[in-house]
């Protein structure tokens, strides 16, 4: 017994040795400690790098996360078909020409890597794509429900919102809400900009640090805010692993120069299933199917994809079918005709409690 003692003594120390005292070990606690700031139990981080550190950590990335969002995008979008998907041979077809037939409007491949698992969900035509939000005033709406209220084809989660706890309504966002070219939310004060992911009227994805004015100007019809942007003109933003903002579900959208987008969506906190994954591994997934922009949206628990009335990917919630939350990237054969109204019309941000049900 007392030689078990002395050699769990010993390993441990050795651990402890490792984790504080040479570079790699340093490493991993930073990106242990990432990953937990990431969760509902940011503070616990403070055990593993300190509360000063940890609070270093915390603004460090947000003041990254500003620069990468303040580089003006230049990048275009030259869709062969615009408005009708992306046309591409047909089966069997030969040199000499027969009919082509459009790529479905939206495609699903499954993705998997190292801890983790997901989708990468392809919108062939981006003007398909609409902003949807709660159909009441008080909480807001599971993606799924969004998708079969709208008749949507597809969806996935969208904006960050107020989380009292980890456990809010999702009834108020977090900065903007635009949807058919209309600013349905907007909590910015006086700040006159705010870090959006979006689309204009011509189907070309929008994502940086942008004033409202800007949007307006630049035709944005679909927005809501997230960060951080992590490819612009064609160059991922996110050095590597160390600087990946931590293990956690994903959820991130960018766009191809044939003017398709991506979105990719990532489980995670599911041992045996799915880690997560950090936001390297989200950059290289989008570079390597050809994206040219891209940006993260909410993830954690707020992470879900819906495609023919179901939910594909397996949530980190209760719930297999995800939380309420007060935006979506939903895809309509005829967005024109989907009935999308501003449930906070006439609300300020003031009279909403986030935590209320």
């Amino acid at each position: 017994m007392a030689v078990a003692f002395a050699l769990f003594l010993a390993i441990g120390a050795s651990g402890a040795v490792w984790l504080f005292l040479t570079p790699s070990g340093t490493d991993f606690r930073y990106v242990m400690a990432d990953t937990i700031i990431t969760t509902q139990h940011r503070k616990w981080a403070k055990y593993i790098i300190g509360q000063e550190a940890l609070d270093a950590r915390v603004q460090a990335y947000q003041n990254r996360f500003n620069e990468m969002g303040e580089e003006r995008d230049t990048h275009e979008i030259h869709p062969s078909a615009p408005g009708t998907g992306t046309p591409v041979p047909a089966s069997g077809a030969d040199e000499a020409g027969q009919e082509e037939q459009e790529k479905p409007l939206v495609e699903i491949e499954q993705i998997s890597g190292h801890g983790y698992s997901g989708y990468v969900m392809t919108v062939n035509d981006p003007t398909k794509i609409r902003i949807a939000v709660p159909e009441k005033p008080g909480r807001g709406e599971r993606v799924l429900s969004m998708v079969q209220r709208t008749g949507a084809i597809a969806g996935v989660n969208g904006g960050g919102f107020a989380d009292p706890n980890w456990e809010g309504n999702g009834f108020q966002p977090i900065g903007i809400v635009m949807s058919g070219g209309q600013l349905f939310y907007s909590d910015l004060g006086r700040s006159n900009a705010t870090q959006v992911v979006g689309i204009d009227g011509s189907g070309k994805m929008v994502a940086g640090r942008y004033s409202l004015n800007e949007l307006r100007q630049m035709g944005v019809k679909e927005a809501v805010t997230f960060q951080p942007r992590i490819i612009v003109n064609g160059k991922g933003l996110i050095k590597n692993a160390a600087d990946g903002w931590g293990i956690a579900p994903r959820t991130a959208m960018g766009q191809r120069e044939d003017g398709a987008i991506l979105f990719v969506v990532i489980d995670g906190r599911q041992p045996g299933h799915s880690i997560g994954a950090n936001l390297y591994d989200v950059q290289q997934i989008l570079l390597e199917r050809g994206a040219v922009i891209a940006a993260n949206l909410d993830g954690g628990s707020s992470t879900v994809l819906v495609k023919d009335g179901a939910v594909l990917n397996k949530p980190s919630t209760k719930s297999s079918e995800g939380r309420y939350l007060p935006s979506a990237f939903l895809v309509f054969e005829h967005p024109e005709q989907a009935d999308i109204r501003n449930v906070w019309e006439g609300l300020k941000p003031g009279d909403i409690d986030p935590g209320k049900w």
